[in-house]
C-alpha cells in the first residue's frame, strides 16, 4: 500500500508530528510511504532533518499566505502530476492547516482516501490564523475519516456535524509522545525545578499560575521556568513578580527543547481549556511528572500516566496540586520508547482505517502536462520554441 503523509506548516509541532508519523509507517511491510513537509519547516533545516520525498514551498507571510489561497486553482494541475508519479491509496493530514484544501481536491480528483488528523476542533483565545476553522472543517468535509487524539475533540465534531453516520467515520488515534535529545542535566541544588513550556496565550492559564505561585508558603524552594513566545500581558507581568519564576518570553527553536526538559524536575500545563498537549507527551517521554488542569483532553492523556497530578483550573487547586507534587520524593521515570510508542499507534490507526473506510476511489481522469510546465519557475520554465 502506499501511504502519503503530509503537513505543510513551518513552525510548532505540526512537522514533527508528521514526520513521526511517516517513520512509524516506514516500519511498517508491504508500505511505501511519501512524506510532504514545506522546505522551510523548522524541523528541515535542524541538523537532523527527516526523509521528505515531497518537499513543497508555502508561505512566510500573511500576504503570501494570501496570494497562494487565491492562485490555488493554479497550482492545482502542477500537485496533481507531482502526486501521480506516486499515486498513493492512503493519504494523511497529519495536522490541519491553511493551504489543506488543495492536496484535498487533488486527491479525490485521484480517488485516493483522505484521513486528516484533527487535533483542535475549535481555536483557543488568541490561537490560529483568521478563517482557520473555516479550512480546517472545509478539508474535513473532504475526508473520508477524522483522526482524533481525544474523546473530547471527537463529541465536539460530532456536534459540528463533521464526523458520524456513512460517510465521514470518527477514528481515534492516540497521541504518541515526542522524543527529543536531552543534555545530561547539571547536578541538583536541592531546588525543585518547575517548567511551564508553550505558546505564551491567554488560554494557557498562566493567570492561574501566577496566581498559585504567589500563594505558596514562603519556605517553599522552587525554581520556575516560563519559556514560550506570546503577547506581553498582565499574566506575565505577575508571573515575574513572584519569587523565583523566570520568564523567557521567546521562540524556542527544536534545538532547544531537550536542554528545557533535562533542567525540569516536572512540568506544570495550569490551562484555562484543551484538546491535548504535545507539551505533555514531551514530558511522559523524557519521564517527567506533569502538574495539569483536569480540562479539554488532558485529563484522558494522561489518566495512565502514574506521575501526572491533575487539579481543577482554579488558584488553589493548582496551588494545592504543586505542593503535592512538592511533598512527594523526587522521583524520574525513565524515558519512554517513543519510536516503539508510535509503531504501536500507527498500528492501531491503520487497522482502524481498513475497518472505517471503503477501497480505493475511482479516480478522475486527469491529462498529462508536458515537461516544461513541471520545472521550477525560472529554471527554464518557458515553453520549447521551434
Amino acid at each position: 500500500m502506499k501511504v502519503l503523509v503530509w503537513q505543510w506548516g513551518r513552525l510548532g509541532a505540526g512537522p514533527r508530528f508528521g514526520a513521526c508519523l511517516a517513520e512509524a509507517l516506514r516500519d511498517r511491510p508491504g508500505i511505501e510511504v511519501t512524506l510532504s513537509l514545506c522546505r522551510n519547516a523548522e524541523i528541515m533545516t535542524g541538523s537532523n532533518p527527516p526523509r521528505c520525498e515531497m518537499p513543497v514551498r508555502t508561505y512566510r507571510s500573511l500576504a503570501a499566505f494570501l496570494f497562494r489561497l487565491v492562485t490555488a486553482p493554479l497550482a492545482l494541475p502542477f500537485l496533481l502530476v507531482r502526486l501521480r508519479r506516486f499515486m498513493p491509496d492512503l493519504a494523511i493530514c497529519a495536522m490541519p492547516g491553511p493551504l489543506d484544501v488543495l492536496m484535498a481536491v487533488a486527491l479525490r480528483l485521484l480517488g485516493t482516501r483522505l484521513v486528516v488528523v484533527v487535533h483542535d476542533a475549535d481555536a483557543h483565545p488568541g490561537d490560529g490564523f483568521p478563517f482557520q476553522m473555516t479550512l480546517q472543517r472545509l478539508l474535513c468535509r473532504c475526508a473520508g475519516g477524522l483522526a482524533v487524539l481525544c474523546g473530547h475533540v471527537g463529541t465536539r465534531l460530532r456536534q459540528q456535524g463533521l464526523a458520524g453516520g456513512a460517510r465521514r467515520k470518527l477514528i481515534r488515534f492516540e497521541h504518541p509522545p515526542f522524543a527529543f535529545d536531552m543534555p545530561v542535566p547539571k547536578p541538583p541544588d536541592g531546588t525543585r525545578r518547575l517548567l511551564c513550556f508553550g505558546r505564551l496565550l491567554p488560554y494557557k492559564g498562566l493567570d492561574l499560575l501566577a496566581g498559585a505561585l504567589a500563594s505558596l508558603p514562603p519556605q517553599v524552594a522552587v525554581s520556575v521556568r516560563v519559556v514560550g513566545s506570546g503577547p506581553e500581558s498582565a499574566a506575565l507581568d505577575a508571573l515575574r513578580a513572584c519569587r523565583g519564576v523566570t520568564v523567557e518570553n521567546r521562540w524556542v527553536p527544536e534545538t532547544e527543547i531537550g536542554a528545557l526538559l533535562a533542567w525540569s524536575d516536572a512540568l506544570i500545563l495550569p490551562y484555562r481549556e484543551a484538546s491535548q498537549s504535545g507539551v505533555a507527551a514531551a514530558a511522559l517521554a523524557a519521564g517527567r511528572p506533569v502538574i495539569a488542569t483536569r480540562v479539554g483532553g488532558l485529563r484522558e492523556q494522561l489518566s495512565t500516566a502514574t506521575q501526572a497530578v491533575l487539579c481543577e483550573p482554579e488558584v488553589d487547586s493548582l496551588a494545592r496540586a504543586i505542593c503535592l507534587w512538592l511533598e512527594a520524593p523526587k522521583q524520574l521515570a525513565p524515558p519512554t520508547d517513543a519510536a516503539a510508542a508510535w509503531r504501536q499507534a500507527v498500528s492501531d490507526l491503520l487497522q482502524a482505517i481498513g475497518t472505517a473506510l471503503p477501497p480505493k476511489l475511482r479516480p478522475v481522469v486527469v491529462p498529462d502536462l508536458p515537461d516544461w510546465l513541471l520545472r521550477t519557475p525560472g529554471r527554464g520554465s518557458r515553453p520549447p520554441t521551434s
